[in-house]
């Protein structure tokens, strides 16, 4: 990044000295006195006016010129070096068909799990500029939906992407974490973190959640899981032979278990019962988990003083030229 500045600027203070200059060399010029103006009317006033201007203009315009040198103008480059020891995080977020619960609301409005979930997860992103972020999709099976990546762009497209249901309808909670932690073990990072988000228990899949944890805590990988949904019977709108309607049934999430995942890998679990309760807990997570960021800045300043004095200097002997020539002034 290229800038201009003045090394001493308060030289420029020096500058509000020029007009009270310029109005002293007028009264000075308009007290000469002559004993006779015979000969002056003669010559043109007009040409007469700019003549006498010129010195003075050209003493005035060196003046300035000598102290903006003063003032050490200077070009600087910039250049940021960041240093960065960052977190490594796989967003494993269920999208079984419980997802499509309406016990969430948007601007007073009901809204799905999911819809919820894709915006707030997505000012989570956001928040992370210095981390490799990566997105696993489980339902009855559990996939990468997006590898690990520093391109925030990229993964906020895959969030909106997301559909109920993309992966199955059941829950494979254990195959989640499998596939996540796969995604961290072989990479260098300060921390590596699973955050998972479900609203239902363990019932598909061919690893435990357990087992999977034990996994996970062998590879040092934290699993931060959150269970989403009011407790209760959660609203469905369903089809029925008189079109839409809303029908309530139990969402059984399995706390127990989502609490023993986050122990065993030394994290935390937490309850989203809300908007408001799942954006903190990212908030949460996104204090828990922070990066070491540092930032170096490397400046070079080159001296542009001499585009100022040079041409100073040229104006000042212009001037003393011109004022012992043809503008020489009659005493």
């Amino acid at each position: 990044m290229t800038f201009f500045r003045f090394e001493d600027p308060w030289f420029l203070l020096l500058l509000l000295l020029i007009p009270i200059l310029i109005l002293r060399e007028r009264r000075i010029s308009t007290a000469i006195s002559y004993s006779s103006i015979a000969t002056l009317k003669s010559v043109s006033q007009h040409r007469s006016k700019i003549k006498a201007i010129i010195p003075t203009a050209l003493t005035f315009f060196a003046i300035t010129l000598f102290i903006l040198a003063l003032a050490r103008p200077q070009e600087g480059k910039k250049r940021t070096e960041i240093l960065t020891q960052g977190v490594d995080i796989v967003l494993a977020i269920d999208t079984s068909g419980s997802m499509q619960a309406l016990d969430f609301k948007k601007n007073n409005d009901q809204v799905t799990r999911l819809s919820v979930v894709k915006d707030v997860v997505a000012e989570f992103i956001k928040s992370r500029k210095m981390d490799r972020i990566g997105m696993v999709v489980f339902g009855a099976n559990a996939f990468t939906q997006c590898p690990l990546t520093l391109d925030q762009n990229i993964l906020l497209s895959f969030i909106d992407k997301l559909k109920i249901g993309m992966a199955g309808d059941a829950t494979a909670i254990g195959s989640a974490i499998g596939i996540s932690a796969r995604r961290l073990k072989d990479l260098k990072s300060k921390s590596k973190i699973i955050i998972l988000l479900t609203d239902g228990r363990n019932n598909a899949g061919e690893i435990s959640p357990l087992e999977a944890a034990e996994i996970a805590k062998s590879l040092d990988i934290k699993v931060y899981t959150i269970g989403v949904g009011k407790r209760g019977k959660a609203p469905f709108l369903v089809d029925s032979i008189f079109g839409k309607r809303l029908i309530y049934q139990n969402v059984d999430i399995d706390e127990k278990v989502l609490k023993k995942i986050s122990k065993m890998t030394d994290a935390k679990y937490f309850r989203a019962t809300d908007l408001n309760s799942l954006k903190n807990i990212y908030k949460q997570i996104d204090l828990l988990e922070k990066s070491d960021v540092k930032v170096l800045d490397h400046s070079e300043y080159k001296e542009l003083f001499g585009l100022f004095l040079i041409p100073g200097i040229i104006l000042l002997l212009i001037e003393i030229i011109f004022s012992n020539t043809f503008l020489r002034r009659l005493p």
